[in-house]
């Protein structure tokens, strides 16, 4: 397949984003513009927009039906099992559907692209790979040096549908020039997360205990990007108003329109050098964060997520992993934002 990327601009700032559609509509390279001067913000391998890589390995890759791991490549809802397919290391299934696959443009403006994956009509053979129909439906707009991002997550069928959601980007550091690695050290990055807790794994997956962060304060009040060596899920989460409640399972009700600032949790990354600093902010419809550094030290990934991982197995046992189940006609919608300043 022809790989399709297209562009979003928004002409005052100068900002541009690029999205590769051809393959999980994944919003791979963000050129933010602060004082006029270009800002990479998005690590990707430099074939990401060829298509040829593997799609969990740059840019924000969207996680959908599930996030991160279920164990194994079967998985079983209601009495019926549904072959997946192995993606990690170990063996298990990992991230989903919707990052490997084309979408389709349904909307497009000079600062705004609306794309959408409609399981059951984009790819059919799905009809054997999952217990429910779903359509997800992207919107990235480019505001001034903030991208907004709106996941639309839809049961168009007539059973429920379980389901988590989650976004995994890759920020670039240090924040430097557009240069690769700007010429500037990463080590000296300052993290910050709005986590308080965390879960327990065992072979990449959660087990279902809760550890709370004897030195949480850290990670709220920002570390050293050289001093974290990072592949876990955090929970906890920290919004204006403090510790978001457990959200569970339940069924989702309809989008607002607006989100008061205290509902929002807050991330960033600032480089002391450059003087720049990454913000992320995401919705209460997230209640977890897995946050993860890559081998090659270029980036790292703060993933906000609905579920746990392995959230159906834990569901199964009876812990709130967050797991949602749609009913027919239901839907969520979920909302990031991604500023430089």
């Amino acid at each position: 397949m022809t790989p399709q990327t297209i562009s979003i601009r928004d002409h005052a700032s100068g900002a541009s984003a690029e999205i590769l559609v051809s393959q999980g509509f994944n919003c791979f390279r963000f050129t933010a513009m602060p004082a006029g001067q270009p800002v990479e913000v998005l690590y990707a391998p430099p074939d990401f927009a060829s298509g040829q890589s593997r799609p969990s390995r740059g840019g924000i890759p969207l996680m959908f039906p599930f996030p991160g791991r279920i164990p194994g490549t079967t998985f079983t809802w209601e009495g019926e099992q549904y072959t997946l397919e192995a993606g990690d290391a170990l063996g298990n299934a990992i991230h989903g559907f919707a990052m490997w696959r084309p979408w389709r443009i349904i909307d497009q403006a000079d600062n705004r692209l609306s794309g959408q994956f409609h399981a059951w009509r984009d790819d059919p053979s799905l009809k054997n790979r999952w217990p429910a129909d779903f359509r997800l439906t992207a919107v990235y707009t480019l505001t001034a040096n903030t991208l907004h991002a709106q996941y639309s997550i839809e049961n168009p069928g007539d059973t429920p549908l379980p389901c988590g959601f989650g976004t995994h980007p890759y920020f670039r550091v240090p924040l430097g020039d557009a240069t690769p690695l700007g010429g500037r050290k990463a080590d000296d990055c300052l993290v910050r997360l709005p986590v308080s807790a965390r879960w327990e794994l065992k072979d990449m997956l959660p087990t279902g205990r809760r550890l709370d962060l004897p030195d949480a304060e850290k990670y709220q009040a920002g570390q050293r990007y050289g001093d974290l060596t990072l592949d876990d899920v955090f929970t906890g989460l920290q919004s204006g108003t403090g510790i978001l409640p457990v959200s569970g399972q339940g069924h989702a009700g309809p989008a607002t329109k607006g989100i008061p600032a205290d509902d929002w949790c807050e991330s960033s990354i600032h480089d002391p050098a450059s003087g720049r600093t990454i913000m992320q902010r995401f919705d209460r419809t997230f209640r977890e964060c897995v946050v993860y550094t890559p081998p090659h030290r270029e980036a790292i990934c703060i993933e906000p997520l609905t579920c746990m991982p392995n959230s159906f197995e834990l569901t199964r046992q009876g812990i709130d992993a967050g797991l949602r189940i749609l009913d027919p006609g239901g839907s969520f919608t979920a909302r990031v934002e991604i500023s430089v300043s």
